[in-house]
């Protein structure tokens, strides 16, 4: 029993179908191009797979590669091809070999061409298959010679295949020295495959539908891998299309000073950024939130980009959190990341599952810093942060970032500025007082509701944060080098009875 009545014909590629609105329009003539090594005969591959599997005819017609190279590649990716696909390896006839068969008359590449297209459509109609892939047009092009011939020889084909309701995917390597457009007004959808070469670190590959006739697809560029098992593609994340219904209530940290800071807490369905310079405890800050979750017994998720598990796992045991036991209980996903071999699209795809698959309702990102580094540009980091704050806003879900600014103490930089995405944002410093090194903390805006405008000192011991009161006396604290303006020694008795209670 085959699915060939409905509209469409999945490609099998996970994510694909999604962007175009289905799969591929029954009937119809797709080109697929891109570069050698880009994935289009693993695509073309898992199209034939997904139509075989559900009853229907494939035909794969190769003038490129071997019928042995086409099944060593599904092999690798765990896919016996066996009977299931039709391959025909299209190798020019013996006659044209042969030298003594040689016509002197007329050009060898008219017999060539006439002689191809004739075997293809012998081919099509000894198998009458349901889908049909050509691999690959580079090579029909180098026989037509001009443009004139191959757009003819294009449209005889497509007028061919649409005779036989067959769904067509042309393959193009994109390889002839003149980018000939041709195909692209032919064909009923372009699905355009590009592969990136950074400075350092693998690949990034990336999709894009160029055209799709009478037909509504996911615009723009989508990031994809090709893993063993096939290519996955990664749809661009679009918020306003992901909306789930929450009660929107305050959630305490468990600290009862950070929360009279925070005003009562934070709103559920929002997000915080934890700004500061290197080791003033930003991600135990955020750790803090998933501690108080998961007293809430909720899930958490937590990607981390710049710090290795076991040194995080060693030093929040020792502080009294044990999140290498809470993720084998299963209560959180910890999960750290290569930012060199990560797409922003793949790694926005895996939160999105962490929190659809796992339920977690905080996510925290350790860094912002890293997380730029998987970005080509810096305001790519700042639309897919945008997209990605605002879908695990709706989605009910609390998401804590990270950012370590230059510098220590002074005028401090951030590599990018994603302070006005924030809803809620925690400046953290250090500051000098009678020749000790401080830490305070203050919250420099929260749209969700009112917070104290204080300026607090916090300390990190062995039983984890400890705020003390409001810091009075001084003036310029956020500026690292201190003014004292209040009561000299009520002011350091404050600050000695804080650090005791550490």
């Amino acid at each position: 029993m085959t699915d060939s009545s409905s509209a469409k014909a999945k490609t099998g590629v996970e994510g694909l179908d999604d962007i175009l609105s289905g799969g591929l329009s029954r009937g119809h003539v797709f080109l697929l191009e891109g570069a050698p090594g880009s994935g289009k005969t693993t695509i073309a591959l898992q199209f034939l797979l997904e139509g075989a599997s559900i009853g229907e005819r494939c035909l794969y017609i190769t003038l490129s590669e071997t019928e042995e190279e086409l099944r060593d590649s599904a092999l690798s990716h765990g896919k016996d091809i066996g009977d299931q696909v039709e391959i025909f390896e299209l190798v020019p006839p013996e006659s044209l070999l042969d030298a003594d068969q040689q016509q002197s008359l007329l050009y060898s590449s008219d017999l060539e061409l006439g002689e191809t297209t004739k075997l293809i459509f012998e081919a099509f109609e000894r198998v009458r298959p349901h889908r049909v892939v050509i691999d690959s047009l580079s090579e029909i092009r180098l026989l037509a010679q001009s443009s004139l011939r191959y757009r003819r020889q294009i449209l005889a084909m497509k007028h061919f295949f649409s005779r036989s309701d067959a769904t067509v995917l042309l393959l193009d390597d994109m390889t002839s020295e003149a980018m000939d457009k041709t195909v692209h007004s032919v064909v009923h959808g372009v699905i355009h495959l590009e592969q990136l070469a950074p400075d350092y670190g693998s690949e990034r590959r990336r999709l894009r539908v160029l055209k799709y006739r009478g037909q509504a697809f996911r615009g723009g560029c989508h990031d994809f891998i090709i893993k063993t098992g096939g290519v996955a593609v990664f749809p661009r994340l679009r918020a306003v299309e992901h909306r789930s219904g929450f009660e929107r209530s305050s959630l305490a940290s468990g600290i009862s000073a950070f929360d009279a800071l925070l005003g009562g807490g934070i709103a559920r369905g929002s997000s915080t950024l934890l700004i500061g310079p290197a080791g003033t405890g930003k991600s135990l800050f955020a750790l803090q939130f998933v501690e108080a979750a998961i007293r809430r017994g909720e899930r958490a998720a937590i990607f981390i980009f710049d710090e290795e598990l076991g040194l995080l796992f060693s030093r929040t045991k020792e502080m009294g959190l044990d999140l290498e036991d809470l993720r084998d209980k299963g209560l959180i996903h910890i999960e750290q990341l290569d930012a060199a071999e990560l797409s922003p699209g793949e790694f926005a795809q895996r939160v999105r599952d962490r929190v659809t698959s796992f339920d977690a309702k905080t996510v925290v990102i350790d860094s912002i810093n890293g997380y730029q580094a998987a970005m080509p540009e810096e305001n790519a980091l700042i639309l897919h942060m945008h997209e990605l704050l605002q879908y695990l806003n709706r989605q009910g879900a609390n998401t804590f970032i990270t950012v370590a600014q230059h510098g220590l103490v002074g005028d401090m930089k951030s590599p990018v500025d994603v302070t006005y995405l924030a809803d809620t944002v925690i400046l953290l410093r250090y500051f000098e007082a009678e020749g000790r090194v401080r830490r305070a903390i203050s919250v420099i805006k929260k749209r969700t509701g009112q917070h104290e405008d204080t300026i607090r000192e916090y300390m990190i011991g062995s039983n984890g944060l400890t705020l003390g009161e409001p810091l009075s006396g001084f003036q310029g604290i956020l500026r690292g080098v201190p003014v004292l303006v209040g009561d000299r020694q009520s002011l350091l008795q404050t600050l000695d009875e804080d650090g005791a209670n550490s």
